[in-house]
């Protein structure tokens, strides 16, 4: 450990012209060992919600045996190098979410658990993140983090379009916005200026964020030790990779074809597209600009075909299966798709160290969906997985079956107790999961 008196502030960033680069958490930051049980003794997870639409095909994601002695089913077969830090959780409701039309208001009770008023004006619940956010995520240069991969909007004559096209509510009534421009999402976190225009003129200017900062790393690399020295270069490294791929894809366009109403900066590779926004995630996360991300990978009613995966239907229609061998073979297929995606975010987590552990063993991700069966359109019961440790506050490494109807809010409740975050009660919740 590099141990001086005169030791890094945790809120040290590198400076530059029009630039400002958070670093991740360094032993020059520790001033003693003292420091360091005082530090320790409250650490504070990275929380993260990352939902896909249109449910699962449940015969392929739910285990047949609990506890810790079960198969990983088929769309969670990528993730299983993290069969340590997975939790499977079966048996859960969400009747907050239980509509005559679903797509209107599914994505955005999925973490609220509150059925909204019949109202185009927002009147459901404060999500799970958002009261994470005000406690654990205060702190942070973004209390929170939205991000998705679609825009366009899901409205419905009854429920107005408030639900359709975020996961996160600040409160009843104010639903957050999801970004999904990559650009506009790393010059956020890495760029500077009072607008989008303001940062756009500072990169075009500095010509990258990184070389603009050069002079302010080389003089800090003089005050640290070699472990510092390597972790730093290896996070610039890693903001360096990201930039020259936003770069690349605002030079290359929609795959060569310009359409006059796409926003700049949106890859043709949806591939690209959900690593490049989960990367992001994971800088975020090691440089404490936040501690709370939520990520809707797609929209409900999203139209997306996989063309990646030899699959041409559009994948709402496909999901609308009505049992039909092949096409709930396909889905399954985009399903497993999203797992594997997701998989390279958990990769990077497990690799990025943090402390005195990696950025998994020490975050609280859930990953599930708000819909079960796509084709009729119910909500129970929900799949919903669990990675990472939160410091050693979740076992992993098990499948926990719970009874028949328990409230989706029950696990909410459990991830803001394993969090810190002080709630007697979440929407319609009976109690925590002790099991998890």
């Amino acid at each position: 450990m590099f141990i001086t008196k005169k030791f890094l502030d945790r809120r040290t960033v590198l400076k530059g012209a029009g630039a400002t680069i958070a670093l991740p958490l360094l032993d020059a930051m520790i001033p003693a060992s003292t420091a360091l049980a005082d530090t320790a003794a409250k650490p504070l997870p990275k929380l993260g919600f990352i939902y896909f639409p249109h449910g699962a095909v449940m015969a392929e994601w739910s285990p047949k045996a609990t506890g810790t002695q079960f198969e990983i089913p088929k769309i969670l077969e990528p993730a299983a190098q993290h069969r340590s830090h997975m939790t499977i959780v079966s048996g859960l409701r969400n009747r907050g979410g239980e509509s005559n039309t679903p797509h209107a208001i599914i994505a955005g009770t999925w973490l609220g658990c509150v059925a909204p008023a019949v109202s185009h004006d927002p009147r459901a619940g404060t999500t799970l993140d958002q009261m994470a956010a005000r406690v654990i995520s205060n702190d942070t240069a973004f209390p929170s983090l939205e991000l998705s991969t679609e825009g366009g909007t899901v409205c419905d004559p009854a429920y107005g379009c408030s639900y359709g096209n975020t996961i996160s509510f600040r409160s009843p009534t104010q639903p957050l916005p999801m970004e999904y421009n990559p650009r506009k999402v790393f010059y956020r976190l890495f760029g500077q200026g009072d607008t989008a225009d303001e940062r756009t003129a500072i990169v075009r200017e500095t010509g990258s964020i990184l070389d603009s900062i050069a002079g302010d790393a080389r003089t800090l690399a003089k005050r640290l030790g070699g472990p510092d020295q390597v972790m730093v270069a290896d996070y610039l490294d890693s903001v360096r990779e990201i930039e020259r791929r936003v770069q690349k894809m605002q030079s290359q366009g929609l795959g060569g074809v310009q359409l006059p109403d796409a926003p700049v900066g949106i890859p043709a590779d949806f591939e690209e597209h959900l690593k490049l926004l989960f990367e992001m995630i994971t800088l975020a996360y090691q440089a404490n600009l936040t501690r709370v991300a939520t990520f809707m990978m797609a929209r409900e009613v999203s139209m997306r075909t996989y063309n990646n995966l030899g699959i041409s239907d559009a994948f709402h229609p496909l999901s609308h299966h009505q049992n039909n061998p092949e096409k709930m073979a396909k889905l399954v297929k985009v399903q497993t798709f999203h797992t594997k995606v997701f998989t390279t975010f958990l990769d990077r987590l497990a690799k990025t160290p943090d402390g005195d552990g990696s950025l998994l063993d020490h975050s609280l991700i859930l990953f599930g969906s708000n819909m079960s069966n796509s084709d009729i359109h119910n909500n129970n019961p929900l799949p919903a997985a669990v990675f990472g440790k939160a410091y050693g506050r979740i076992k992993g490494g098990q499948h926990i079956q719970m009874p028949a109807d328990t409230p989706l809010a029950n696990l909410h409740l459990t991830l803001l107790d394993r969090a810190g975050v002080p709630v007697e009660r979440f929407a319609d919740s009976t109690g925590l999961i002790k099991e998890l």
